[in-house]
């Protein structure tokens, strides 16, 4: 360490539901936290154009002012934020953790890992060529290009259901394809996809087709049979993979999946290394997010606080 640097408490890495909230819980325990994101605070619940299971909200909320409201407790307790700094390299098992972004390095006696998941792909032919140009994984970012158009979402999920509802809102005609998934979600967004006139496909989607843009998608019925839809735009709504290749690489156990292993208190193997949401695979709920976020919080401040005794 270099004359002078200077130390955090707790470094959390990610901003999303289970970093803000731990950034919430750290900072108003004490601790000198800081957390890093290496774009926009929120996650894929940023993305959400409803969240309507989160506790306090019956009427519902978007995902962008639940993550606004979360930002100014961060703010308010005195946690430190830094947008757009991608962290790029990670030593975890020392007495002093140190994280390296592209713009700085890093101290902290504690880290939480919180970095969430990135997009599931459909891995079809077409994704990669029309993203972009009528393909998308982000109703809320695009769905404004759409109004009066024909639409595809594409996943069995909730989150693919409250896609397809927001998009209904815009779009001429929203088509829900499974691909592949039991479509079984809540009773009332299964109510509100018959008012839309959503119409669900139990089918595969094995490519999307289109020159300059998206003009159709292929596909294939569990009995063999192949179709092809017209559409203007494709929405991508699989849910994520956890974001863990830089935390494994620094030594910390991931699963099979790339989930990272942490015990009742989110500890992970590492000393002082803590691990929550998406990125253990847990809920996969915002809720649940915030409550690991909360639980590594409370036990990085019961670590740090014997470390510090330790060294007194």
């Amino acid at each position: 360490m270099s004359q002078g640097e200077q130390v955090y408490d707790l470094i959390i890495i990610g901003a999303g539901p289970a970093g803000l909230t731990a950034g919430i819980y750290a900072s108003r325990l004490g601790l000198k936290t800081l957390i890093l994101e290496s774009g926009i605070p929120g996650g894929r619940a940023g993305d959400s154009p409803l969240i309507e299971n989160y506790p306090g909200f019956p009427e519902g909320i978007a995902g962008v002012d639940l993550v606004e409201r979360m930002v100014k407790q961060c703010s308010k307790f005195g946690a430190e934020l830094k947008t757009f700094e991608e962290v790029i390299d990670l030593e975890l098992k020392g007495e002093l953790k140190s994280v390296t972004t592209r713009k700085s390095r890093y101290l902290s006696i504690a880290v939480i890992v919180a970095t969430g998941t990135r997009r599931r792909k459909l891995k079809v032919p077409g994704e990669t060529e029309l993203l972009g140009r009528g393909v998308s994984y982000c109703p809320v970012c695009d769905g404004a290009f759409f109004k009066g158009l024909r639409v595809v979402v594409v996943g069995s999920s909730e989150e693919a259901a409250v896609d397809a509802i927001f998009l209904a809102e815009l779009a001429g005609e929203v088509t829900l394809i499974t691909h592949g998934g039991h479509f079984e979600v809540a009773e009332e967004l299964v109510r509100k996809i018959g008012e839309k006139g959503i119409k669900v496909v139990a089918a595969r989607v094995t490519g999307i087709v289109g020159k300059d843009g998206v003009e159709a998608v292929k596909i294939a019925y569990e009995d063999g049979k192949e179709d092809v839809l017209p559409a203007d735009g494709v929405f991508i709504s699989l849910g994520g993979v956890p974001t863990s290749d830089l935390v494994r690489k620094a030594g910390v156990d991931v699963d099979e999946r790339g989930c990272i292993k942490v015990d009742r208190w989110q500890r992970t193997n590492i000393e002082g290394v803590f691990a929550a949401g998406d990125c253990t695979c847990g809920g996969m709920q915002v809720v649940t997010s915030a409550g690991e976020g909360a639980m590594a919080a409370i036990n990085a401040l019961k670590y740090v606080k014997r470390k510090k005794k330790l060294s007194a």
